[in-house]
């Protein structure tokens, strides 16, 4: 999978893909994660990437100009199979959504800053927008690193266990049961009998059981509460 992501801040994006299992995806040569730094396409000798908006208000927008030539430039060389922009009124980001995108080829992404981007961008290119939740970011990098990451695990080859994907939270709609490693016992605090037994199908009952307990307790909006 190749995931470009178009962005004026592209410095907030050096780490996140340099470490762990998004590193190991790249070393693999599984996913691809492209940075695209939009100041080379800003405007005049200032390289403008912004400007006021018309009608007034706080907040400067993001222009038509260097984003279009941009993306333009990219849908050149690549068939996208959705251009994502990562925005509050967007779609709220979640597991089935991150499932969806996993099985794509070529994803862009772009990320806002300021007060956002032109409308007239989000028309004419724009296929798919999310929201990571309910508050306001500086810019969408870091929204960018949360779907790649969401998504990048599920590339199947990714994780060394490729079915440790399929337990996590919120892919049936549930939250993961309790986990425990070593010792059976900490400060008095023992690992249920039942994960000792060996007995893998009253294991795996318990584990559906817990995981039923504690979104019920914790989230019951997942189970339509």
């Amino acid at each position: 999978m190749k995931i470009d992501i178009i962005t004026v801040v592209p410095e907030l994006l050096e780490g996140p893909f340099q470490h762990s299992i998004m590193k190991r995806a790249a070393d693999k040569g599984l996913l691809n994660v492209n940075i695209v730094p939009l100041r080379p396409y800003g405007l005049g000798v200032h390289k403008q990437l912004d400007d006021y908006q018309y009608g007034g208000g706080a907040g400067m927008v993001m222009m038509c100009e260097p984003l279009d030539n941009c993306i333009e430039e990219l849908k050149s060389k690549t068939i996208y199979d959705e251009i994502i922009y990562l925005t509050p009124d967007g779609s709220v980001f979640n597991q089935k959504i991150a499932n969806r995108l996993s099985c794509y080829e070529n994803l862009l992404i772009i990320c806002g800053h300021y007060k956002g981007i032109d409308q007239r961008i989000r028309d004419l290119h724009v296929t798919m927008e999310i929201s990571v939740g309910d508050f306001v970011l500086s810019g969408g990098e870091l929204a960018a690193a949360i779907v790649v990451d969401a998504v990048g695990r599920l590339i199947p080859g990714v994780l060394n266990d490729e079915t440790s994907a399929l337990t996590d939270s919120f892919q049936d709609d549930l939250l993961a049961p309790p986990v425990y490693t070593r010792p059976a016992v900490f400060k008095g605090l023992c690992v249920p009998e039942v994960l000792l037994s060996g007995h893998d199908r009253r294991i795996e009952e318990w584990r559906n059981d817990m995981a039923f307990k504690i979104t019920k307790d914790k989230r019951p909006d997942l189970m339509g509460e």
